[in-house]
């Protein structure tokens, strides 16, 4: 169990399956229904969320949504200082070229990631609209990036981090503000990335 110190809950598992209920709603308000639609899960967690999402939208929809993952390592304008990063399996189910395509990821900090993401997406086709949903969206942007569908808009101080945990990768559902521990990166977290 958590002490005080460890920070304060600011989504806990029903807040995270209420937010993610949304966000699905949503992506088939803007798609006009799920055909066309792959959603492609960041790695880590934003492949269980993608998943999480899909499950939601079938149920709605009555048939399944395509749902893949998407790795970033490669990508990355940091690779070079962080050279032990392993990268992850990308699985795309199908071409991309003319859908829509939703990158799925857990907290939307820097936009780094994002970029990162958008360059992998295009050595892997050309989509029709590529949209962004996010558990968590802390600000402090870096680039001219935003999400499209958003489980939580979480207004943070450069002196905190978002610890987000997930049943799938970390046993619980959680999304836990931190303050950082001095030295220490805002996103050198469980579950957080740029």
């Amino acid at each position: 169990m958590a002490s005080a110190s460890d920070g304060r809950v600011v989504l806990d598992a029903g807040d995270i399956s209420r937010a993610l209920t949304r966000i699905s709603h949503e992506i088939l308000e803007h798609n006009k229904g799920a055909s066309d639609l792959i959603l492609l899960g960041l790695q880590t967690r934003g492949v269980p969320l993608a998943k999480r999402l899909a499950a939601k939208i079938e149920a709605v929809e009555g048939h399944p949504v395509a749902v893949g993952s998407l790795d970033i390592t490669m990508y990355r304008d940091d690779i070079k200082s962080q050279p032990t990063r392993a990268p992850h399996k990308t699985s795309v189910p199908g071409s991309i070229d003319g859908k829509t395509v939703v990158l799925v990821d857990d907290v939307l900090f820097s936009g780094r990631t994002i970029r990162a993401a958008l360059d992998a997406l295009s050595d892997l086709g050309r989509p029709a609209v590529v949209r962004l949903a996010v558990l968590v969206d802390r600000g402090h942007r870096e680039l001219p990036i935003r999400a499209d569908h958003v489980g939580k808009n979480l207004p943070t101080a450069r002196s905190e981090r978002v610890r987000l945990k997930l049943i799938e990768t970390d046993g619980e559902d959680e999304v836990r503000l931190e303050s950082v521990p001095t030295g220490a990166a805002p996103h050198e977290t469980v579950g957080e990335t740029e």
